[in-house]
């Protein structure tokens, strides 16, 4: 019998191939949660570079969540997100939960960036 991370590992990796087969020239929106903390990257996979990133531990947005690992800091951190997307010319992602089931802070997150203008 599997452990929880192997597990986590697997849905993971099923989801990246499925992302790799449908996402095209988009760039990927990974997300990374802890019990703690919550962060988003905007990457290119084509190059191996993360274009933007924002987490619950930037500076400016710490002082907004102070400590608290819950929906509304997620959603702040995906707005931070989607605000630096546009700076940065990205308009068009391809959502990648990483192993974590879509609910909660990954759907507070992903529906923040959208609301902030990201397409996915």
């Amino acid at each position: 019998m599997a452990g929880k991370a192997v597990q986590k590992g697997k849905r993971a990796r099923r989801n990246r191939a499925k992302i790799a087969s449908v996402s095209g020239d988009r760039l990927r929106l990974s997300v990374f949660r802890s019990s703690k903390n919550i962060a988003a990257q905007i990457i290119d996979d084509a190059a191996g570079k993360t274009v933007v990133s924002a987490s619950s531990l930037d500076r400016d947005l710490k002082d907004a969540i102070a400590g608290r690992a819950d929906k509304e800091a997620a959603a702040k951190v995906g707005k931070a997100l989607a605000e630096r997307a546009a700076k940065a010319g990205v308009k068009d992602v391809v959502f990648d939960r990483g192993g974590y089931i879509f609910h909660g802070r990954i759907k507070a997150l992903a529906d923040a960036a959208r609301e902030g203008g990201l397409n996915f």
